[in-house]
């Protein structure tokens, strides 16, 4: 009897230290999807800024296109 007594002790004491494992992992893992939130979410608005430099970029080139081709056109 007096061994399972003394076993308590030890297995409650590996029991918290798994425990306070599992809560680091947990709180590791908590941090890094808050940075991984975070880098999306930079990551969304630059991909918005750049589809906008396209669109006005896209808008210029037509726009050059057209007066090149009104340029090539005989004037009466």
């Amino acid at each position: 009897m007096t061994s399972s007594l003394i076993d308590q002790p030890l297995a409650l004491q590996e029991l918290e230290e798994k425990l306070d494992q599992l809560i680091g992992h947990y709180q590791a893992v908590k941090n890094d999807n808050h940075l991984l939130r975070l880098r999306q979410q930079e990551l969304l608005e630059e991909k918005a800024q750049l589809m906008g430099q396209t669109a006005l970029a896209r808008a210029r080139v037509e726009a050059m296109i057209n007066r090149l081709k009104a340029m090539e056109q005989p004037h009466d």
